[in-house]
C-alpha cells in the first residue's frame, strides 16, 4: 500500500540536467534553482556546459519540471538553448585561484510551464559568516549520481556528507572546500546543504543553508589503483560565488 505525503521541499530545489549536442544525448548532471530578487537562475557546474579537456560542448539542456504539487508523476520537459547569436548564455567567473567551476543560466520565467512546481534557494540561504561551520559538520548532497533517481516521480536522491577541510579556508588556494561523501559522475552541480538550526518556527518552507556546489571527486595522482582505495573526498565551491554570478 502506498501512502501519499507531501514531499520534502529540498528535493524540489534540484533538477536533473541532461545535455544534448543537436538531438544526440551527451551527458547527465545535476543542478538547482536560485532566485535573487525577481530573477530565477539554474545553477550547475561550469564543466557541465563546456569542457575543453574532454571535448564536451553541448548546445542544449533539458530539465524535467513538475507541474503538480500533489501528483509528482506529472512532469514536463523544459529545453534551454545554450547559445544565442553564437554567444554562450551562461555566466561563469574567475577568481584569484583561476576558473570557478560554477555557472548560472537566467531562466525566462514567462517561458516556464504555468504550474511549474519548484523551490528556490535565495541569498537568505547563504551563510552570513563562514567561521560558524566546523570540520565534521553533517551535510547532504542532493543530486542525480550516474543519472540515478526516482524515474517515476523525477526526484533526486541524497548522499550523506560532512565538511572535510577547514571551512572558510580556500583549499589549496582554490575557492572550494572538501566534503567526505560517496559521489559519482552526474552529481556535478548538486547543492551541498546543511540543516538550519531550529528557530522555534516551523514556517520556513526551505529550512536549509546552502553551503556549496558539488564539483568533482578528488584523488591522488600517484595512488596505486590496486592497493589504495579512492580518497572519497570531493570539491564543493563556496556558494557565495552565486552573489557574484547573479549580479544584475
Amino acid at each position: 500500500m502506498s501512502v501519499r505525503r507531501t514531499v520534502e521541499t529540498i528535493l524540489l530545489t534540484s533538477v536533473r540536467v541532461a545535455t544534448f549536442q543537436g538531438q544526440q544525448s551527451s551527458s547527465s548532471a545535476s543542478g538547482f534553482f536560485f532566485k535573487r530578487d525577481d530573477r530565477l537562475y539554474l545553477v550547475t557546474s561550469r564543466h557541465v556546459l563546456a569542457d575543453a579537456k574532454s571535448g564536451h560542448h553541448p548546445d542544449r539542456l533539458e530539465l524535467d519540471l513538475h507541474t503538480d504539487a500533489v501528483d509528482l508523476t506529472q512532469v514536463t520537459t523544459f529545453s534551454i538553448l545554450l547559445y544565442r547569436d553564437g554567444q554562450s548564455i551562461w555566466r561563469q567567473a574567475q577568481d584569484t585561484g583561476g576558473e570557478v567551476d560554477v555557472a548560472v543560466i537566467e531562466l525566462d520565467q514567462r517561458a516556464l510551464p504555468q504550474h511549474a512546481v519548484l523551490h528556490c534557494f535565495t541569498p537568505a540561504h547563504l551563510l552570513g559568516t563562514l567561521s560558524s561551520i566546523e570540520v565534521g559538520t553533517p551535510l547532504l548532497v542532493v543530486g542525480f549520481p550516474l543519472g540515478f533517481h526516482d524515474t517515476l516521480h523525477r526526484l533526486p536522491v541524497v548522499r550523506l556528507a560532512c565538511v572535510a577541510s577547514s571551512f572558510g579556508v580556500r583549499f589549496q588556494g582554490q575557492g572550494y572546500f572538501l566534503t567526505d561523501a560517496r559521489t559519482h559522475r552526474g552529481t556535478s552541480g548538486a547543492p551541498v546543504v546543511m540543516r538550519k538550526a531550529a528557530s522555534g518556527s516551523s514556517d520556513d518552507p526551505l529550512p536549509w543553508a546552502l553551503l556549496g556546489i558539488h564539483s568533482s571527486r578528488m584523488d591522488m595522482g600517484d595512488r596505486d589503483l590496486a592497493q589504495d582505495e579512492a580518497l572519497g573526498l570531493n570539491s564543493a565551491w563556496y556558494a557565495d560565488i552565486l552573489m557574484t554570478l547573479t549580479q544584475p
